[in-house]
């Protein structure tokens, strides 16, 4: 850990199955917003849609299955509206995460966060982890031509913290999200979050857990 963080000056990291386990709330909420517009077969693409921005699903089932009456922003809204409803109810940080990040504070290492996720849900997430104040910086890919694999929302965030691309580290749980940033010209962690099963052969460095790294 130690070996890949030599010499950078940022951490940049993923919100949904890194900052937050977040995932099963988007599912959730995707199946109960698309299936209530008469969509069909969802598992069948799950794994496909699962690391699309918000529009980008949407307009994936509005190409397989058009709906009626409602636009397409519009059903991108009701999907996020029920998953900040479930951020704001449920326990969601992932084990550790807030003083990993505070000891790299702690190291003088700046903070930022790279997301596909739309820019509305950051601040609800980082309220209710408390996390708001460790940030430097948030990029969302709400911004951005494409969201990830493009490597856009990294190039974001770096101009933001005032530092070059090849000055940080990313922490990702993704293929998608690790393509993104190596793109960019980052180094990459992948986060397993305990689940030893998985393997990604393009990350500089793998991370099970959070706890009592640093």
């Amino acid at each position: 850990m130690k070996r890949i963080l030599s010499n950078k000056k940022a951490v940049i990291f993923d919100m949904d199955g890194v900052i937050v386990d977040s995932e099963k709330f988007w599912a959730k909420s995707e199946y109960d917003v698309f299936t209530s517009l008469g969509v069909k077969g969802m598992d069948e693409f799950s794994n496909q849609t699962k690391f699309m921005t918000t529009k980008e699903v949407a307009e994936f089932w509005y190409g397989k299955h058009p709906w009626n009456n409602t636009s397409i922003s519009d059903v991108e809204q009701m999907v996020i509206d029920k998953v900040i409803e479930l951020i704001t109810t449920e326990d969601c940080a992932i084990s550790g995460i807030k003083e990993f990040i505070q000891n790299l504070r702690n190291a003088n290492f700046k903070i930022g966060l790279a997301t596909n996720s739309p820019s509305r849900i950051i601040p609800k997430v980082l309220q209710k982890t408390k996390m708001l104040h460790l940030f430097d910086a948030v990029a969302s890919a709400d911004f951005e031509v494409q969201g990830k694999p493009h490597p856009g929302v990294y190039f974001s965030i770096a101009g933001k913290l005032k530092v070059s691309p090849s000055d940080c580290v990313a922490i990702e749980d993704s293929t998608n999200g690790m393509l993104s940033a190596h793109s960019a010209g980052m180094s990459v962690i992948a986060f397993t979050n305990g689940n030893k099963n998985l393997s990604f052969e393009i990350a500089d460095y793998t991370l099970h857990s959070f706890e009592n790294i640093l």
